[in-house]
């Protein structure tokens, strides 16, 4: 049953129109997920918030380094 559902997804998604690359994409990927389901919803909000977590942590100390900056030694030297 389940066999036949993954392959009415798949002819769906080429009758819309997607690449054989990322049809292999998505098997490659749910090929690496063992015991989660590819759309768990606790799954993806873990890595929104781990992707939110890293751009975060990524700008903040550029955002702390410029704002120690003395703007006006800055401006003199240009």
């Amino acid at each position: 049953m389940a066999v036949g559902r993954r392959t009415r997804e798949l002819a769906i998604r080429v009758a819309l129109g997607a690449r054989e690359a990322s049809m292999r994409w998505t098997r490659l990927l749910e090929s690496q997920l063992y015991g989660i389901a590819p759309h768990d919803a606790a799954t993806l909000a873990a890595g929104l918030l781990g992707l939110l977590a890293a751009g975060t942590l990524a700008s903040d100390l550029p955002a702390r380094r410029a704002a120690r900056l003395d703007t006006a030694a800055a401006l003199r030297s240009e």
